[in-house]
Formats: structure tokens, sequence, C-alpha cells
């Protein structure tokens, strides 16, 4: 291995590293608690070191919503694959997507409630971004109704699945009809 490889290898451990770091502070105390400082004392690099990968909290941030992003499609296609019926695909999505928002707040807020300096619905959209749209839309296409174009169903859907997580996590929607409001979103919106 070259110099330059390990130099690479070495700033990319490091890159990953506060990311994490960055992750599981946000996970344990909240995005307020995640500070340049905070973040160099706990990887043990200087503040200089964080930012010669990020130029402060909003890439970080960003890099969270990305990873998460990654993560959140790979449970919604594990969730939906195995289901033939378009309904029940959709309701698997569904509350994987509601279990993604409650098991990771910190990395949920990161993608859809921060400023992580990204763009979304455009043409510089990030790749992972354009993916977990993608398997959004891979589980509902078919539902969407005659007429209806699958990008703006799944906008709909997406929408009233953010609504509820939100809610949800906030506390101010009763537990006991998570089930309910699932088979109410899909009987309504989901036409086959």
């Amino acid at each position: 291995m070259s110099v330059k490889e390990r130099k690479e290898r070495e700033r990319a451990e490091r890159e990953r590293l506060i990311v994490t770091t960055a992750r599981e502070l946000a996970e344990q105390q909240g995005w307020d608690a995640v500070t340049t400082r905070r973040l160099a004392e706990r990887i043990e690099y200087s503040q200089p070191v964080l930012y010669s990968h990020f130029r402060g909290k909003r890439e970080i941030i960003g890099a969270v919503a990305l990873e998460g992003a990654t993560e959140m499609a790979a449970a919604v296609r594990a969730a939906t694959g195995a289901e033939d019926d378009p309904r029940a695909r959709a309701a698997a999505l569904a509350r994987a997507y509601l279990d993604f928002a409650v098991r990771n707040p910190a990395v949920y807020d990161a993608l859809f409630q921060l400023d992580g300096g990204l763009a979304y619905a455009q043409e510089d959209t990030p790749e992972q971004l354009k993916d977990a749209f993608a398997a959004l839309m891979e589980s509902l296409a078919e539902v969407a109704g005659d007429g209806v174009p699958p990008g703006l169903f799944t906008e709909v859907f997406w929408a009233s699945l953010h609504g509820l997580a939100t809610l949800t996590r906030a506390g101010r929607l009763l537990p006991e009809d998570a089930e309910p409001r699932v088979q109410l979103l899909v009987d309504r919106l989901a036409v086959v």
C-alpha cells in the first residue's frame, strides 16, 4: 500500500469516526449536544482536524442524513421484499418507515427536520436520497391508482408517513392506534 493510499484510508476512517460519534451523541443527547468541541474531545482529535473533514455541524448533519437514507432504503426494501400483494407491501413499507423513525430519532431528524445542506427533489439531490425515495416508490407504484403519477403518489404517502412519525415521536398520538393508522392509510390511499 502506498503512502497516499494509507493517508486516504486514514482520512476515510477519521471521517467515519466523526460521523459515527456525531450520530451516537445526537441519539443519546440530541443534536444540540453535537458541537465540534465535544466531537473533538470524544474522538481525541483537534477541532482543526474535524474542520479538515467537515466545514461545520451542518455538513456533519448532512453526512448522518446520507447514511440514514441508505439505512432507511435498506429497511424498507427488507420489509417489503417478501410481500407479493401490493397493498401488503404498502403496509409493510409504512410499518418499516415508522419503525425506522422511532428507532433512529436523531437520524430521522437529520434526514427530514434539520438543515444538513442537502438538496431534496432537485437535480443535484445526492444519490442516497434519490435511492431512499426510489425504495418507497418501488413499493407504492402499483397502488397509486389509474392516472396518478407514481412519484406524486409516493410524495403524498410519504408526507402522510412523515406526519404520523412526527406526531408519534412527539407523543401526540395514542400508541395503541399505530396499526389501525397504518391500515387506514393503506385502505384510503392504496388502490389496486
